[in-house]
């Protein structure tokens, strides 16, 4: 009789590396078994070796090399954004002219300066703005604006610095574009423990027409995408962080039990492309009670990603629904660490442990920050609606709140009315079922100089001269493609790098299928750029072939990665003119609109 005590020592002992049948058939066309992975890599991925194979071609010595790979964690990453900065910020005042709505977010801006709140402008104003001998016709009547005020404080930094002119409401969108591009590099280092892909996902978003267009236009968009992609930052480092200290307080594994030579948990192809990782402490072993009730305590990194997922709702409201779904990831990493870690029921362990303060370092803490983003009107008695309690609004039910706050839940309430009513048709308006492909992109200027003048040469039928806010095809139709791989990393593989990427531009790009009726943009994707950017570098490492493969499989992918980067770069070359608003002639303006419905 066979007893479930007894049921292990009644079968025949197998080998332990034994396969089934049909995995040992697949190995002759290349497949291998998933290696053994201790508890503490599962929870804590380390960072790989230093290659120092690449410092011995430039004949540097092993200390050289080390030395250089470790320099190039900052020093690459930095490289990167040095580049995107000098792009960003070349003749950034160019075109002299208030293109698209920098007509109300660079005025805002100013009278948020001068007065706390948005201020009223008379029509033509921006004809004395830009005008030789500036006047700034600037009225202290409080003006009806549809958007917080966060990324106009922003804007007015810039100003502060450089007044109301072209290049000082664009200085700050600038800055955070380049920032941006420094910060995807750290990020993608860290998702995917690869110096080379972090620095390749910063790259694309470097020659990202879309973004490079908003970092050089005073619209709210690039602030809302600079704050989400640090909050992503920030819930990186929290995850690192927490999952560590559950590592260490983990029991000792068995040193029989202990994997040797493991590399990454869940075999992502391609993601660190480098040598095997090393080792960063003991491994451990799951033990319920740790993974059920341990405690992590401050969490400084996710009240950081709560600021900013603040400062991301304060400058445009889809970031509200960014705010959510982090939210949520946060508390599903923290639940796949417990689950690592032993405990026997996880949501219950987080629900226990962990929601509470999850839900006030995140969602509390960005309501706080939004209603402190109002400082200014609640300062002063000029803005909007600011004395609403006080006149129309007085008694009520909610007569107890202090009139203040009860002026600005009106006022709140009056622009999601707005919102939500936004119907009118205008020229550029595009559904987001065609952003991805780039179906409608937005002119945000335009002039059609005559030959001989304003820098026309040609002599036939004269010029153009746009800055067209157009994503590089080639990276965005490219990142289409990596999308779906993506989603087959996180369903069939079980890639929680993937999800992250893929929650990241379902947060940006999902609610808007909402609103369909509603008056939108194609440059509203620019929030979710940075990680289709990073979901185009992992399929560009998986491309490139994944740690054993043969010599013939690694070179070919190299070469084949190669060619679409560089495809990828000379496409951003050639619409360069477009991106910039140079004069160029009609015909050559005519080839780069590929579509009809570019024009």
């Amino acid at each position: 009789m066979t007893t479930s005590e007894t049921a292990a020592e009644s079968r025949p002992a197998q080998p332990q590396d034994a396969q089934p049948t049909w995995q040992a058939r697949l190995r002759r066309f290349g497949y291998s078994a998933r290696p053994r992975v201790g508890t503490r890599e599962r929870l804590v991925q380390p960072f790989p070796k230093p290659d120092l194979r690449f410092g011995a071609v430039f004949g540097l010595s092993p200390l050289a090399a080390a030395r250089l790979a470790r320099w190039s964690a900052w020093g690459a990453p930095l490289l990167v954004a040095l580049v995107a900065g000098v792009l960003r910020f070349w003749q950034l005042g160019s075109p002299h002219a208030v293109i698209f709505d920098e007509t109300y977010y660079a005025k805002d801006a100013w009278s948020l300066l001068q007065y706390g709140y948005e201020g009223s402008w008379p029509d033509k104003a921006n004809d004395k703005i830009l005008a030789p001998d500036q006047n700034i016709p600037l009225s202290p009547e409080g003006a009806y604006v549809v958007h917080p005020p966060a990324g106009k404080w922003v804007i007015a930094l810039g100003e502060a610095m450089f007044q109301l002119n072209p290049f000082g409401w664009r200085f700050m969108t600038a800055v955070l574009g380049t920032l941006s591009v420094l910060m995807l590099c750290r990020i993608g280092r860290r998702l995917f423990r690869s110096t080379a892909l972090g620095c390749l996902a910063g790259a694309l978003m470097a020659v990202d027409g879309l973004h490079f267009v908003m970092s050089r236009t005073a619209l709210l968009d690039l602030v809302l995408m600079f704050w989400v992609l640090a909050a992503f930052g920030c819930l990186l480092l929290d995850r690192d962080r927490t999952r560590t200290k559950l590592a260490d307080a983990l029991p000792p594994a068995a040193s029989a039990d202990a994997p040797v030579g493991a590399r990454p948990g869940n075999g992502h192809a391609g993601s660190a492309a480098a040598a095997p990782p090393y080792a960063e402490g003991p491994d451990v072993r799951p033990d319920p009670e740790t993974g059920a009730r341990l405690r992590f305590g401050l969490r400084p990194w996710r009240l950081a990603a709560g600021l900013c997922l603040g400062l991301g709702f304060a400058t445009k409201w889809n970031g509200l629904y960014i705010l959510a779904a982090f939210g949520l990831l946060t508390v599903l990493w923290d639940m796949g660490a417990r689950r690592t870690a032993g405990a026997p029921r996880p949501f219950l362990a987080v629900l226990r442990r962990d929601a509470l303060p999850a839900f006030a370092s995140t969602v509390a803490v960005a309501f706080v920050t939004y209603v402190a983003s109002w400082a200014g009107w609640f300062a002063t008695s000029g803005g909007y609606f600011r004395d609403w309690a006080e006149k129309d609004g007085a008694g009520g039910p909610w007569g107890w709140l202090p009139g203040p706050l009860r002026s600005l839940w009106h006022y709140e309430s009056e622009v999601y009315d707005f919102h939500v009513g936004l119907t009118s048709g205008h020229t550029y308006e595009s559904n987001p079922w065609s952003w991805l492909i780039l179906g409608r992109p937005v002119s945000y200027f335009y002039e059609s100089p005559k030959a001989g003048r304003d820098g026309c040469t040609d002599q036939g039928e004269g010029c153009a001269r746009e800055v067209l806010a157009l994503g590089t095809p080639l990276l965005w139709w490219a990142a289409c493609f990596a999308v779906l791989y993506a989603v087959y990393r996180w369903l069939l593989r079980r890639d929680w790098r993937a999800g992250a990427v893929l929650c990241g531009i379902a947060a940006g790009y999902l609610p808007w299928f909402m609103y369909q009726e509603r008056t939108i943009f194609l440059f509203y994707a620019v929030v979710f750029v940075p990680f289709l950017c990073l979901a185009l570098s992992m399929m560009i490492g998986a491309l490139a072939g994944p740690p054993g493969v043969s010599e013939r499989r690694r070179t070919g992918g190299i070469v084949a990665s190669g060619v679409l980067v560089l495809l990828i770069v000379w496409n951003f070359v050639y619409f360069w003119p477009i991106y910039t608003g140079q004069t160029i002639p009609m015909d050559a303006w005519r080839d780069r609109m590929w579509f009809e419905t570019w024009i």
